[in-house]
């Protein structure tokens, strides 16, 4: 009778062991696949500078949605990450126009395809601007402080029209300040 209940003590601590190994298995699986979709399908980025004033501060921390890319391409509103490889680092700008839209700035007004945009969102006014097409894969981006100076964007000779393979990202969320980033009223 003692034998039967200590080889019954024995195969529950057995149980109890490998039920505590199975806990830490699922554990780690789960750790490691949150990892994984962390890393591949959503980022952190932060924002440095004020080029996006005002609907973002230098110093805000964005989560970015990387997932939409395998979606569609950007469209027109989206606030995007960029990385800017001749530069070293990511910047943050908004779409004004996509393939094959033609893009002008006269008196200060945006215009995509001949008509003016109704851009709320933005700060100051743009330096006029000939008219530009879009190529192939290529994006119009903007920052929404149009102030001289403030935003190096698809304006500036420099930067000019962005690659579509460029694009890291949507800017989804605000983390700091919790907000989210709306998208231009449709009028």
């Amino acid at each position: 009778m003692t034998e039967e209940i200590e080889v019954k003590s024995q195969r529950a601590s057995l149980t109890r062991k490998k039920k505590g190994v199975w806990g830490w298995i699922r554990f780690f699986l789960i750790v490691g696949a949150a990892f994984i979709i962390i890393n591949n399908l959503t980022g952190i980025v932060k924002v440095s500078g004020n080029s996006m004033n005002p609907t973002l501060q230098s110093g805000n921390i964005l989560l970015i949605n990387k997932f939409s890319l395998f979606l569609g391409v950007p469209k027109y509103g989206d606030v995007v990450v960029i990385k800017e490889d001749r530069l070293g680092y990511s910047i943050v700008k908004r779409v004004i126009a996509v393939e094959g839209d033609k893009v002008a700035i006269v008196d200060g007004v945006t215009y995509v395809n001949g008509a003016p945009l109704v851009e709320l969102y933005t700060y100051g006014q743009s330096e006029d601007m000939e008219e530009m097409t879009m190529g192939i894969d290529e994006l119009f981006v903007a920052g929404d402080n149009r102030n001289l100076g403030e935003s190096l964007d698809s304006r500036d000779p420099q930067l000019g029209p962005v690659h579509i393979g460029d694009i890291r990202g949507y800017a989804a969320l605000s983390l700091w300040p919790m907000h989210r980033i709306s998208k231009p009223l449709k009028l």
